[in-house]
């Protein structure tokens, strides 16, 4: 369940400031920072259409990477931010935290759900009502967990699940203290209206 580290590859950049970021991103690379784990910062550029790749591939902000800039040892980040361009909607600006892997973060990670046939509320024309496709939940760095599952089995109309329902991984707990809602099952709308 647990992801491996994807390797990302980025360039040292020289020079900090609004100056190096604007010829960096004439050069075609994406300016961006490597900070945490009691280092100095660390700017690089990043190739811009390698990283416009990767934000495509989706759940960047979830994805432990391996990042590898030549003449440093590896290191395992975390991207914190993309910057976006408010127009074009393109990225301008990455920063990458460093971790450990012991270290625990706060991601959001996507729920899926199972067993959608065995589910009786959905066969008799429920709805299945995702309230949170995403849900933030403290983790170990070294073992991200992919996605939760829910499982629907025997689900009915008007059940209501809560994050307490679903079994996390082990070493996963929600950010969150109160039981909160991830979805629902709702009567289909002319049932609704009949029982009115």
């Amino acid at each position: 369940m647990a992801r491996e580290a994807q390797d990302f590859i980025a360039e040292v950049r020289t020079g900090t400031g609004k100056g190096a970021a604007r010829q960096a991103r004439r050069e075609g690379t994406v300016p961006g920072i490597v900070y945490g784990d009691g280092k100095e910062p660390a700017a690089i550029k990043i190739n811009y259409n390698y990283l416009l790749k990767r934000l495509k591939q989706g759940r960047f902000l979830q994805t432990l990477f391996n990042l590898k800039v030549e003449g440093q040892d590896d290191v395992h980040v975390i991207c914190r931010g993309v910057q976006r361009d408010v127009v074009k909607d393109l990225p301008t600006h990455v920063d990458f935290m460093r971790i450990h892997d012991e270290s625990r973060i706060n991601l959001f990670i996507h729920v899926t759900f199972e067993n959608h046939e065995a589910a009786p509320g959905l066969k008799r024309g429920g709805t299945l009502t995702i309230v949170r496709p995403e849900v933030e939940l403290e983790v170990q760095a070294g073992d991200i967990p992919d996605h939760v599952t829910v499982d629907l089995t025997g689900k009915q109309i008007g059940d209501v699940i809560h994050i307490n329902d679903i079994e996390l991984p082990k070493g996963v707990k929600p950010t969150i203290a109160r039981n909160f809602v991830i979805a629902n099952i709702a009567a289909p709308t002319g049932l609704a209206a009949s029982e009115e």
